[in-house]
């Protein structure tokens, strides 16, 4: 099993996409899961810094974007958001757009049926949008405890079902599956053939080999199910606060060293 590694840039916080891919480089891996900053990134400088240090763009992470909020207004200005995402993607080849509801939203303003019926139709749109640019989409499992709609594989199969776009897949999560899943590597077996893009983190959120996760299961899964894309690892520094990478002085050093510890692991498992 060949794979290419990415990281997400947010791990880094703020520090500049320069500054990021020069660690990413130094780390071995082969790409990025670019942040969706439409306001602050220009896509053009972005693709020059990134092919620079000989970085291909995998996916894009976006910004919040709350797209199940039974407010009209609050739903619109997250479809709006990923439009403009989409627009902005275009200086960036062909990316991924990840997709999920807004992170830190775990229970119902309405009922759960209408928030999931409008999840439902807002993927739907976004699926749409992206068709039209030649895009494909990917939406991300989270857990409980940043989401209250889709933490499992099954559930995320049935909103394929429910969508039926032909250009949106899901985006299963090691580190999310650690706390859903009942058994991680049967759960990536049974999104066979509807798994489009795959992160990597072990069960503390560091870096791989650090926590109990088996990835040795979880990469064997992958391969038995002819997963080819990437694997994008999107871990933090110890510390609380699940929503920050910022954890010290030196956590940019701290998360360098697990990118290139994690990669070298990944793929001595793959291989």
């Amino acid at each position: 099993m060949t794979v290419r590694i990415g990281c997400c840039t947010w791990i880094f916080g703020d520090a500049p996409l320069a500054k990021i891919a020069q660690r990413v480089r130094r780390s071995g891996l082969d790409g990025v899961e670019l942040f969706g900053d439409v306001d602050g990134l220009d896509p053009a400088s972005a693709r020059k810094v990134l092919d620079g240090e000989g970085l291909d763009v995998f996916s894009i992470t976006p910004a919040d974007a709350d797209i199940s909020h039974p407010n009209a207004g609050i739903r619109k200005a997250g479809i709006d958001y990923y439009d403009r995402l989409m627009d902005w993607a275009g200086d960036l080849g062909e990316p991924l757009i990840s997709c999920h509801g807004q992170v830190g939203r775990i229970k119902p303003v309405a009922s759960q049926q209408e928030e999931d019926d409008l999840l439902i139709a807002s993927v739907d749109r976004i699926c749409a949008m992206a068709r039209t640019r030649g895009l494909d989409v990917v939406f991300e499992i989270l857990n409980r405890y940043e989401t209250h709609q889709i933490r499992t594989v099954a559930e995320g199969c049935a909103l394929l079902e429910a969508v039926r776009a032909d250009n949106l897949k899901l985006l299963p999560d090691a580190y999310h599956m650690n706390i859903e899943e009942d058994d991680p590597a049967a759960a990536l077996r049974q999104g066979a053939g509807r798994i489009g893009l795959y992160h990597a983190a072990d069960s503390n959120r560091c870096g791989i080999g650090q926590g109990h996760t088996d990835f040795a299961a979880q990469l064997g899964a992958l391969r038995d199910i002819g997963y080819g894309g990437p694997i994008i690892l999107e871990t933090n520094a110890p510390g609380p606060n699940p929503f920050t990478p910022a954890k010290g002085r030196d956590f940019s050093e701290i998360v360098e060293a697990q990118l290139s510890a994690s990669g070298t692991e990944l793929r001595r498992l793959a291989a």
